[in-house]
């Protein structure tokens, strides 16, 4: 059995793994400042980003990466109540150290202004990519937490290739970018939105509390959705449960 402080490393190395490459792709290559270009290459830099720390560390802790998909898998009991606060620091902090090592970087640039590059940050209104209003976010928000949340307690089945698995949540990732960039700069992950705001602060920080609430709203639906299809198991002392469809 892999024990929790390893698995919060593994967490923390993941998430700042998503964060500095994803993020990294926004503000290196100049998307941040030019609203609508790069979409495509963004969504598959936090898609493959996730599919290769997915197939690299799945094993040593879940690979979650993202305190919706924890609060997902614990609403549907396939994942222990008591490890919960730590793994979402243990996100937050790799989140963070993934930020800081990306505006270190970023600063190498001459004339590069963290705050006028919006780094990455997630916003709706004016700090929205193409100007979308509270509503549009609320619901991009909601609905593609649920699915990414769905997509990864699915793949969690009894029967599911570990082969497939890092990819088709990698690609889940990536297509949920490509919708939900122009509208929020990308976000479904509380900690990914939280290391950008924390550097951007203002405007990042005041709108910060919507991309916690509606991704964490998406993301228990789901739990409590898959919960009700599939039983609730119980879940083992190692933070196994039975899978749908067969015991653990």
């Amino acid at each position: 059995m892999i024990s929790l402080g390893r698995r919060l490393v593994v967490e923390g190395v993941g998430t700042a793994w998503l964060v500095f490459v994803g993020c990294g792709s926004i503000v290196l290559n100049g998307a941040a400042s030019q609203p609508g270009y790069g979409v495509l290459e963004v969504a598959l830099a936090f898609g493959l980003a996730l599919a290769t720390a997915t197939y690299a560390l799945e094993r040593l802790s879940g690979a979650h990466f993202n305190p919706v998909v924890t609060v997902g898998f614990a609403v549907a009991n396939r994942f222990p109540i008591r490890d919960l606060v730590p793994y979402i620091a243990a996100q937050i902090l790799g989140a963070v150290a993934g930020t800081a090592l990306l505006a270190y970087v970023a600063s190498g640039r001459p004339g590069f202004d963290l705050a006028a590059s919006e780094f990455g940050a997630n916003g709706f209104g004016d700090h929205s990519p193409s100007d979308y209003q509270f509503h549009s976010v609320v619901v991009i928000e909601l609905v593609m937490s649920f699915a990414l949340v769905m997509a990864n307690l699915l793949m969690s089945r009894r029967g599911a290739s570990r082969s497939v698995t890092p990819f088709v949540k990698g690609g889940c990732l990536a297509l949920i970018y490509l919708v939900a960039l122009p509208v929020t700069n990308g976000a479904v992950n509380p900690a990914r939105s939280t290391g950008p705001a924390l550097f951007v602060g203002d405007w990042a920080l005041d709108q910060l509390w919507l991309f916690w609430a509606a991704p964490m709203a998406g993301g228990i639906a789901a739990g409590a959705l898959h919960a009700l299809l599939c039983g609730k198991p119980q879940v083992s002392r190692g933070g196994a449960a039975a899978k749908c469809g067969g015991a653990a």
